[in-house]
């Protein structure tokens, strides 16, 4: 199942927690070779991490973390204009109603619905929040995800050739786009709304403060 959480509710699942981190850690340091700091307790953070982000968490049955991605609004510190604002053409993106995602992360064994599931998430929390976009950084190996799943950002810029080709994306809401996805992954789209819903409540309000 998906939960929803924020940073400063992370010790209510210590499991799901310390999961999630170290598999951030062998996927962006053990796997791809990022040059991402790794704690004494083999766990991968950042400055952003700090700053009390909304969670996307896949729990399995068992418990433990089998993907994830990080949740900011773009009105505050976020990756995307703090250090790759130059492939958006210098305009930093900025608004209540565009949040970024980072930090997509699945684990060793993970089953490929669940990489949808976590895309999923990304749909429910833009229509739960009324958002209109979700901003994103990218690698070239998830492009060919992205297409699988259903849902393909917009490019706003990219750098580097080939496997080290970095890019900056936008995805839109679409309500197609969510079924869509939703049927690829073999989740039901209740099923889907219902995980958000009982995080947040048919009423979602963000913890962000959320400046225009």
């Amino acid at each position: 199942m998906l939960r929803y959480i924020y940073a400063d509710e992370l010790h209510k699942y210590p499991k799901l927690r310390e999961g999630m981190f170290r598999d951030r850690a062998d996927q962006f340091k053990t796997r791809l070779g990022w040059d991402v700091h790794i704690n004494e307790q083999g766990e991968e953070r950042d400055q952003y991490d700090d700053l009390n982000p909304l969670y996307v968490i896949w729990e399995e049955p068992d418990g433990s973390h089998g993907g994830s991605m990080r949740i900011l609004p773009t009105t505050g510190p976020v990756m995307v204009n703090d250090v790759f604002g130059h492939l958006t053409g210098g305009a930093p993106i900025c608004s209540p109603l565009i949040w970024e995602v980072t930090r997509f992360c699945l684990s060793r064994d993970a089953s490929p619905r669940i990489a949808g599931a976590i895309m999923l998430s990304g749909g429910e929390v833009m229509g739960g929040f009324g958002l209109t976009h979700i901003a994103g950084v990218f690698d070239a190996r998830m492009i060919r995800i992205y297409r699988l799943i259903g849902s393909s950002p917009e490019v706003l810029g990219s750098e580097g050739i080939g496997r080290d080709q970095i890019s900056v994306g936008l995805w839109p809401y679409s309500e197609a786009d969510c079924e869509r996805v939703a049927a690829r992954a073999g989740i039901p789209r209740e099923l889907s709304r219902l995980w958000f819903n009982t995080a947040f409540g048919k009423s979602a309000r963000p913890r962000f403060a959320l400046t225009a």
